[in-house]
């Protein structure tokens, strides 16, 4: 029995599963295989080793290359069953890798002869870019290629698949079934592309939205709808986990597959649940005991009402967060609108008051520096535009909310804007003649300016001030005469370096200029006799008389020698990170 999953890669509102993290869904479905049929050859590819095997690119999308690209179309020529793995619901900008969809895979698995099966929120569509709504034709094309199409859960289908059992494409599985999947699936995480170093892995611990089983869910979102029961996974299976990764050398996780890791446990409550820092905190150092050397452990969502209507524990919840994680975390926040009569028909999450509560303890709590250049907890803020409901005026609210933790000398690690995807099966489809994307068409585009340059802007040099060392910055891309690179973490800053550097190395960097949502950097320590006087031009306070007489004056003997040349104000930053 040979069996190919392809993983297209998968970004939903609770789950990441774009390069380098890896998602769930191939790790779950490997172990199902693998429990069912132990004889099994289950071969991991990308949708970037098909690209690169079948249309011969180059270039960003396929560096991802996993192990087995060589014989990809050997592998699925040879295949009994092709498992495809996609869906975008919450789109976004990817440096390394592009998802794929599942018009983009039939033309590459059309001609075998394969069982095809789908997998992961594909079922429910998939959107490329924000402001678009998903047609009913999209969702039939899929039944046309595959031959099964799952819309539960893909890892309970395909055990009954391989053990020979009834089929129900859309049968659900409890966390006591996932389990074994779980610790099985771990070792498929072998044929990652950049593994063992750069895999990040993305790790559940719940499945449904508390909030939604109060009150409802968002009107646009698909996590309710997938799952209208909320199920918190046990901490010792989340442990076991990880330690099953972390045994396979794994180092960089994300407690990422929640809707609000400040809800974990929580007890219901309507549309705010009431949280249990003890349970957090006991999840938190389950983890960290079997995954002690560990190089990230970050977290992904959070309810800002749960937050502001529940400081004190909220207060221990991100403690123990910090306590237990590393530096660079985020905790983002589904705001959406700052216009309350938009929430409200859009039954939204939290309200500004309560959002601003939330930024003000995170920042309270996890804003002072830690070991590798950023702070240690930071909020992030989602906005939607293109809502029903909406006005001018919601435009003008929701800038001027932003504007205000900006006045107060808050921060945010990053503003995520974008535009409503409408997917069949939310309360949104039934309100889609009232999306306002076309509509609101030069709104958007005015207002998502004026955020950029207004707040992110002034945002990001406080978050990451001119000096910054920033550590362990993965190099990436190469891309018009910039290398391009992350940390590994929930939302990492991408750093543009003004040169040709290693791919897949890791750099120390200091920040020297600010984008919109970027950084240019230069490696530390900076090697002043022999670096380009294009480089150098980029230093805080070499100017072009200063960058002449730096070049006139190498080869330097001491340190001191080439601070002497710069602005007394400037000499600071560059003690103890020249290069001579």
């Amino acid at each position: 029995m040979i069996v190919a999953i392809i993983d297209g890669y998968t970004d939903e509102p609770a789950g990441l599963g774009v390069p380098p993290y890896m998602g769930l869904y191939p790790r779950y479905a490997y172990g199902a295989i693998k429990k069912a049929r132990r004889d099994a050859n289950v071969f991991y590819l990308t949708i970037d080793d098909l690209r690169a095997t079948f249309e011969g690119e180059d270039g960003i999308r396929t560096r991802n290359k996993t192990p087995n690209f060589p014989k990809a179309r050997e592998i699925l020529e040879k295949a009994d069953v092709i498992i495809f793995i996609g869906g975008l619901h919450t789109p976004g900008k990817y440096l390394s890798a592009v998802p794929g969809s599942v018009e983009e895979v039939a033309k590459f698995i059309g001609g075998f002869n394969a069982v095809k099966i789908l997998g992961g929120p594909a079922f429910m569509g998939s959107a490329k870019i924000g402001g678009v709504k998903i047609t009913t034709r999209e969702l039939k094309f899929a039944e046309e290629v595959f031959d099964y199409v799952v819309y539960g859960d893909l890892e309970a289908f395909l055990y009954d698949y391989f053990s020979g059992r009834d089929l129900d494409p859309f049968r659900f599985r409890t966390y006591e079934e996932l389990q074994p999947y779980a610790l099985l699936g771990a070792e498929v995480v072998k044929q990652f592309p950049g593994y063992p170093e750069f895999v990040l892995a993305e790790i559940e611990t719940q499945r449904g939205c508390p909030k939604a089983m109060g009150i409802g869910g968002c009107s646009f979102c698909t996590e309710p709808v997938r799952y209208p029961i909320v199920e918190n996974r046990p901490q010792k299976f989340v442990a076991q986990e990880v330690e099953a990764l972390y045994r396979l050398e794994v180092r960089h996780f994300r407690i990422g597959r929640q809707s609000c890791i400040f809800s974990y446990m929580a007890e219901p409550n309507g549309r705010v649940p009431i949280p249990k820092p003890e349970e957090v905190e006991k999840l938190f150092k389950a983890v960290r005991s079997v995954a002690p050397n560990v190089k990230t452990l970050h977290v992904d969502n959070a309810n800002p009402a749960v937050i502001a209507n529940y400081p004190e524990e909220s207060r221990r919840i991100a403690k123990a967060i910090i306590k237990y994680g590393t530096p660079g975390n985020v905790v983002a926040f589904g705001l959406e609108t700052a216009d309350p009569k938009v929430a409200k028909l859009n039954n939204l999450n939290a309200t500004p008051e309560e959002t601003y509560e939330a930024v003000k303890i995170i920042n309270e709590v996890g804003g002072r520096r830690g070991y590798n250049g950023l702070p240690w907890l930071l909020p992030g803020i989602n906005i939607i535009f293109g809502l029903p409901g909406e006005t001018k005026r919601t435009y003008e609210l929701t800038f001027q909310f932003l504007k205000k933790i900006l006045d107060d000398g808050l921060m945010l690690r990053r503003i995520n804007i974008r535009q409503v995807v409408v997917f069949p099966g939310t309360p949104l489809w039934n309100m889609r003649d009232k999306v306002k994307t076309e509509k609101h068409k030069k709104l958007i585009e005015h207002y998502r300016h004026k955020i950029r340059h207004e707040i992110d802007l002034p945002m990001l040099k406080r978050v990451v001030p001119v000096g910054t060392i920033l550590r362990d910055v993965r190099m990436e891309v190469y891309d018009n005469g910039l290398t391009f690179g992350r940390q590994f973490g929930s939302y990492p800053l991408i750093v543009g370096v003004p040169k040709r550097l290693e791919l897949d190395k890791y750099y120390d960097v200091m920040i020297v200029d600010h984008g919109l949502r970027s950084v240019t950097g230069i490696p530390v320590p900076i090697d002043v006799n022999r670096e380009s006087s294009k480089v150098l031009k980029w230093l805080p306070g070499v100017g072009k008389k200063t960058l002449a007489k730096i070049l006139a004056k190498r080869p330097f003997k001491s340190e001191d020698e080439f601070l002497n040349l710069l602005p007394q104000d400037a000499r600071g930053l560059y003690k103890g990170h020249v290069k001579l």
